[in-house]
């Protein structure tokens, strides 16, 4: 009777196991955010897209990293390249301004065109849905989940998978060849 008891449970567990499953989603395209303008959207707009994801801060060390990326998005848009920018402000509060701020910031000093996004957090207990998923996919090389600073990059095949974790000191110039290999295929 138990064995038969189990059985039963573990058939009706199976059940809802898609269910479950779709709580999860398994490539970034499962995700919402909102837009710097605070229109919410699904990342499945971007099916299809190579994409970079970066934690963007305006009063960082990095920032100047803004015209690379910059240069990057406008190099292979056209080639199905898209980057996605979200600001941050959990490292020294270098990203404090609102998000008309932020974007009036990149668009004037950086000439950004890239999508940007609503100001989020990257770590901690309201870290952003989406950046759970990328930190647990592409954990860094010591094994650690948590984004160390500002301008972290993940680098997203256009199946939506994370592909590889860039730390901050990594610029977008250096990682122009293997972007480049990815837009043409």
């Amino acid at each position: 009777m138990k064995k038969m008891l189990l059985a039963a449970l573990g058939l009706w567990a199976l059940s809802f196991s898609p269910l479950l499953a779709a709580d999860k989603p398994d490539t970034v395209y499962g995700f919402k955010a909102r837009t710097i303008e605070g229109k919410p959207i699904s990342l499945s707009q971007y099916k299809g897209k190579v994409l970079l994801i970066v934690n963007v801060a305006s009063k960082c060390g990095f920032t100047p990293q803004y015209a690379g990326l910059e240069k990057l998005y406008r190099k292979y848009k056209d080639k199905g390249f898209v980057i996605l920018g979200f600001p941050c402000n959990q490292f020294l509060s270098q990203e404090p301004g609102t998000d008309k701020e932020i974007k009036t910031f990149c668009t004037t000093k950086y000439d950004v065109t890239f999508p940007l996004f609503d100001k989020i957090e990257v770590n901690g207990d309201h870290t952003h849905p989406l950046y759970q998923f990328l930190k647990k996919a592409e954990p860094e090389p010591d094994g650690k989940l948590a984004i160390g600073w500002n301008f972290t990059k993940f680098l997203i095949s256009r199946d939506g998978k994370p592909l590889r974790r860039f730390v901050s000191k990594v610029k977008p110039e250096d990682i122009d060849s293997q972007i480049a290999g990815m837009v043409s295929k």
